[in-house]
């Protein structure tokens, strides 16, 4: 499908979370009236935006937050794409049989039907983000899901940092690249850390999109959630959700610790003028590339 004006507003949504879902997503569903009731016609959110982020610890009782996608797919996200008549990229924790478990993002057409789905490929393991405990590594790959807006390029947190991820979503067509992500900073590291730690996280996406020539869209979350089993301070997470157009120049950053409701104009026929002065696919030496699929040379 093609891209229906040359602007396409998107809606960002940058909340905090609770432990109720119920009150998580009609906190959600608020902010998405409030997006569409401006003009937007795609809408993102952060990371696993139902629940805390449950990954700070390793528990099994967490594995009952899980839902099936396919029931999700005339539910509460469904319903509420179509009623705002939206593109909507949710971030679910999908149940995909018993013992199988997956981070998913699941995008919304406007008329509710599913549009497409992206299981998180790189997964994290590091002190409070335990996500190999909970998460199987994605097997659908790196495809753009096509939408009434676009072809999404979208991706999930530790996804952001992989450079191949966002070439291939490119290679494939993706007119934007989009990152639902929860990251923050641990309570004992120190203010110059915290800033390195941040700096280096939009670099890098912002890095992309100028490798790639598209604009680049980053939903996280903002706000304390204290680690359940109290052996570290928990997770501040640092909001400074961000769009970048294909120069990687910022289109709009929302601030580090409050939520925020944005609606951000992206000129997507842009791409093609910056293809065409920084010809960076065309340069590319494909016949130099092979070793790039191996874990490390000597």
């Amino acid at each position: 499908m093609s891209i229906k004006s040359d602007f396409l507003p998107v809606g960002i949504i940058q909340q905090s979370k609770t432990d109720n879902i119920l009150q998580n997503r009609t906190k959600l569903a608020d902010a998405a009236r409030k997006l569409a009731a401006g003009g937007a016609k795609l809408i993102v959110n952060q990371e696993l935006h139902d629940s805390l982020y449950f990954c700070q610890t390793e528990n099994t009782g967490e594995f009952d937050l899980a839902v099936d996608i396919e029931e999700e797919s005339t539910g509460f996200y469904s319903k509420l794409a179509k009623e705002l008549g939206v593109v909507l990229v949710t971030s679910l924790f999908e149940k995909r049989a018993p013992g199988l478990y997956h981070n998913t993002a699941v995008v919304f057409e406007a008329d509710g039907s599913v549009a497409g789905k992206y299981r998180k490929m790189h997964i994290p393991d590091d002190p409070a983000y335990y996500e190999k405990f909970y998460f199987t590594p994605g097997d659908i790959g790196f495809e753009p899901i096509n939408t009434s807006v676009g072809k999404l390029g979208v991706l999930i947190c530790w996804d952001q940092w992989y450079p191949e991820a966002a070439r291939l979503m490119a290679l494939k067509g993706a007119e934007i690249l989009i990152y639902p992500t929860a990251i923050g900073w641990e309570s004992t590291d120190t203010p110059e850390e915290k800033e390195r730690q941040r700096e280096a996280w939009i670099t890098v996406q912002r890095g992309h999109a100028v490798a790639n020539g598209i604009p680049v869209v980053t939903v996280n979350r903002v706000g304390l959630e204290p680690d359940p089993s109290g052996a570290t301070g928990g997770i501040l997470f640092w909001g400074t959700s961000f769009v970048a157009g294909p120069q990687g120049e910022f289109l709009y950053k929302a601030p580090e610790n409050e939520e925020a409701v944005e609606i951000v104009n992206i000129d997507m026929k842009r791409s093609e003028n910056v293809r065409r002065w920084w010809p960076f696919l065309r340069d590319r030496r494909i016949d130099a590339y092979s070793e790039i699929t191996k874990r490390f040379i000597d």
